[in-house]
């Protein structure tokens, strides 16, 4: 390697660390992973009346277990769980009714195909929510819930609390996924990773910025401020549906989204194949479709992920002192911004060093991502694509 090249790969990893100390000390301090929910008290007797919906399509390996742990909600009020069933063919809609305590609360919709410019899950919610106003006129909230999510007992009781205590329009949680197969430990922690540095936490729960972002497997909303909104109408072929119900409601009014460790997914990923599947489906739509982002973004990705270990290693090799003091620098801000997410997840900080090879995927699967779109087979999810 000439001198030249070296001054050049010098200049791009003094560049990573400069990258990382922004990240580190101005990003909204997204690495903490401490916007969490707790128990909390609300002293109203006045308890709201909810309606929680789950759109579902061929869950039948989970949706037993999400519908049992919501209708056990020791929630004080009154709610109700509806289920919009969207031409599931695996008997979804049977398991959920043979649920503990379903023949009181929980009603089964038979979903109808979505109209052109939905999306499949956004026209399931918005059937269940025109049902929840037959069923529940009176009810103050709105519980979107994943088919796949396994709430914990007070869930409901924490999430009204947060709302009403705070006047908050619009209360979301992420929930713990799924990390116990090699992939699973590789991918799914910076996953989340990524998503708290593209939305950092604290600036969605700030009225004052304007990032908004929500988890969809479980996000509760006020009724009255989802109709200001324009109901779900008004992101009907939104991709994104979760950020994109968040952007709406925080146009008017004030939300919050934390970090659980109780509330939990259940579905498991069978191999590289589900987690590429998840990722692809929407990667290219969040660079809004353009190529100059993807470009951008995969450069970012190599400065600030690949970068700094192949100049720490290429350093010690070369002799060149001040590259390998560079890349080191940026190889530990990288593992202790890492850190707290891994501890979420019970993986030892020293999984820190993999966050590079996690990147590459995440770089492989975006660009896939772009091809799916540009061959019109974009935002493919249990058979159905979504492409603009």
């Amino acid at each position: 390697m000439t001198l030249s090249t070296i001054q050049v790969v010098t200049s791009v990893t003094a560049l990573s660390v400069a990258i990382w100390l922004y990240l580190i000390f101005f990003r909204g301090g997204f690495w903490r992973a401490d916007q969490r929910l707790g128990q909390r008290t609300n002293n109203d007797d006045a308890w709201p009346d909810i309606a929680v919906i789950i759109p579902a399509r061929d869950e039948a390996p989970v949706i037993g277990q999400t519908v049992s742990a919501l209708l056990a909600q020791d929630y004080p009020g009154r709610f109700a769980v509806l289920l919009v069933d969207d031409a599931s063919s695996d008997g979804t809609a049977q398991i959920a009714r043979t649920a503990p305590g379903a023949e009181q609360r929980l009603t089964v919709i038979s979903g109808s195909p979505p109209p052109k410019c939905w999306t499949g899950k956004l026209w399931a919610l918005a059937t269940g929510v025109e049902r929840a106003a037959e069923l529940l006129p009176d009810a103050g909230y709105i519980l979107f819930s994943d088919a796949d999510i396994e709430h914990h007992p007070a869930t409901l009781r924490d999430l009204v609390t947060k709302a009403e205590t705070e006047r908050l329009d619009l209360v979301s949680l992420m929930a713990l996924l799924a990390c116990r197969t090699k992939w699973e430990r590789l991918l799914v922690p910076a996953f989340v990773y990524f998503f708290q540095k593209l939305y950092p936490f604290a600036w969605v729960n700030d009225p004052a910025n304007s990032t908004a972002a929500a988890a969809g497997g479980c996000t509760l909303v006020r009724r009255d401020a989802l109709a200001r909104a324009g109901g779900i109408a008004a992101i009907s072929d939104a991709l994104i549906d979760d950020c994109a119900l968040a952007r709406l409601i925080k146009r008017q009014g004030m939300i919050w989204l934390g970090l659980s460790e109780t509330t939990r997914s259940i579905r498991g990923h069978d191999g590289l194949g589900d987690i590429w599947a998840m990722v692809a489906r929407t990667a290219f739509f969040q660079l809004r479709y353009s190529g100059i982002l993807l470009v951008a973004s995969m450069a970012g990705m190599l400065v600030i992920y690949i970068a700094p270990p192949l100049a720490l290693a290429g350093g010690l090799v070369m002799g060149s002192g001040p590259l390998a003091g560079l890349g080191l620098a940026a190889c530990l801000l990288m593992a202790a911004a890492y850190g707290p997410t891994l501890g979420l997840y019970g993986q030892p900080r020293a999984a820190s060093a993999m966050l590079p090879v996690a990147a590459l995927f995440y770089m492989a699967m975006t660009f896939d991502s772009a091809l799916r779109h540009w061959r019109g087979r974009g935002g493919q999810w249990k058979g159905r694509f979504h492409s603009q």
